[in-house]
């Protein structure tokens, strides 16, 4: 194995690591970041707006990013991640990072894209959560960074169309996994969240009903680097005029394993209702809510302005979806201010998904316990005086690692994790 030299290994490449790595390197440390996607940015980077400020999401992230691949002090693995940790000592951990090839050249790809139109095979593109297709020789996104190309060796038939209409001929077949012993000095845990499956729920009727979508699905639609052109439920491509939202689903329920609050559901519907009225002027848009957790700085006048722009909130429990043979759906559902079972009809149904942990890192330490609270995040083991500390000396946590939290307490979480780091590499042996 290639051995390599570091300050600082960031584990994630979202929000919270790229924000800690960030304020490590322009105080002169050198820092590996290793994220398992093809892109950084982590899951901003896909978004649309931000709330309560509806400011555009890859406005914020895109020049983050540029930074972070330009900064002289920042090495950036992507497709990769750690295999084991091992802590050494003070000021000493070795790590094995193990990086899956991408089958091409990222130093010479211009991301003209030619080998995407070259391409015969299709498959369903990850990126845009299943809402349409890509190629086997693809670009993650237009601001992915890097913006380069990666090859899909699993669904490609090695044809060589990529290859042949590759300009600067940076497609390589040749290449293989590769491991790296990396010896640094401290650790930022900043392995963000995964999102609820909604499969979970059968009676919601997702993956079984087209017009019934997550939130990340209709915030893609949303997106400037959306799939298409305007809001469009699956089932047939038409425009919906009345959409439900669901919330809760897969938080706040100890049935499907998720008992806590994901905190940013509510608002995140919210968000996406208010461009919806501006995308959709004509469309109905109601919220079917337990409560509305509207507990952040700007939440409330946000939530507030929602209901004054005519989105209807309706708290009640939605029990069961079912499908009619036009694609619309009826929602059966508990009004619990009347107290009775009713029944409506909407176009599109959008699952307001929950935050669940990243599993696993726990699992990369081999010699110390890397301690997890009991929803499966990185525990804090002072989360009042030092909230980036974990169970383990030199090993601090950033974003959504620690529990489900906004992007400002993600940026916030990540510049914390960044100065405990500093001090504990500033500390005397």
């Amino acid at each position: 194995m290639k051995t390599l030299e570091y300050d600082v290994l960031v584990v994630g490449g979202g929000i919270a690591g790229g924000e800690a790595a960030l304020n490590l390197a322009n105080i002169g440390y050198k820092v590996l970041i290793v994220e398992k996607e093809l892109s950084i940015g982590g899951k901003m980077i896909l978004l649309s707006k931000v709330f309560p400020t509806l400011d555009c999401a890859a406005c914020i992230t895109t020049p983050k990013v540029s930074e972070i691949q330009r900064h002289p002090n920042i090495t950036v693995f992507t497709g990769a991640e750690p295999r084991k940790i091992t802590k050494k000592g003070e000021h000493d951990f070795e790590a094995v990072v193990f990086q899956k090839p991408r089958y091409v050249d990222v130093a010479a790809c211009t991301g003209c894209q030619l080998c995407e139109e070259a391409c015969p095979v299709s498959v369903t593109d990850e990126y845009q959560f299943g809402l349409i297709g890509r190629k086997a020789a693809f670009i993650p996104f237009s601001i992915a960074s890097p913006r380069a190309a990666a090859i899909d060796i699993d669904n490609c038939i090695l044809c060589g169309a990529c290859e042949r209409a590759c300009p600067p001929d940076c497609i390589d077949f040749t290449q293989t996994e590769e491991e790296f012993l990396v010896k640094i000095k401290s650790v930022v845990v900043a392995t963000g969240f995964q999102l609820f499956d909604p499969l979970k729920i059968p009676r919601y009727g997702y993956g079984q009903y087209k017009n019934v979508i997550t939130s990340m699905q209709m915030e893609r639609e949303l997106a400037p680097t959306r799939p298409f052109n305007t809001i469009l439920r699956p089932g047939d491509g038409k425009m919906p005029d009345n959409i439900a939202y669901v919330l809760c689903t897969g938080s706040r329920d100890k049935s499907v394993g998720n008992p806590i609050c994901s905190q940013v559901c509510c608002m995140y519907s919210i968000k996406q209702a208010q461009l919806l009225m501006g995308a959709l002027p004509m469309a109905d848009i109601t919220i079917y809510y337990l409560h509305i957790r509207a507990f952040g700085k700007g939440f409330n006048e946000f939530y507030a302005q929602a209901q004054e722009m005519g989105v209807e909130f309706i708290k009640g429990k939605v029990g069961k979806i079912s499908e009619k043979e036009n694609g619309n759906l009826i929602l059966r559902y508990e009004d619990i201010e009347a107290g009775v079972v009713k029944e409506a009809e909407h176009d599109m149904v959008v699952l307001s998904v929950g935050i669940l942990p990243n599993r696993g890192i726990d699992e990369v330490f081999d010699n110390e316990k890397l301690k997890l609270d009991p929803f499966h995040f990185v525990d804090q083991s002072d989360i009042l005086a030092s909230p980036a500390k974990t169970s383990i000396d030199g090993v601090f946590v950033a974003g959504t690692a620690t529990g489900p939290m906004d992007i400002p307490d993600s940026i916030l979480s990540g510049g914390s994790a960044s100065a405990e780091t500093t001090s504990y590499l500033r500390r005397r042996n």
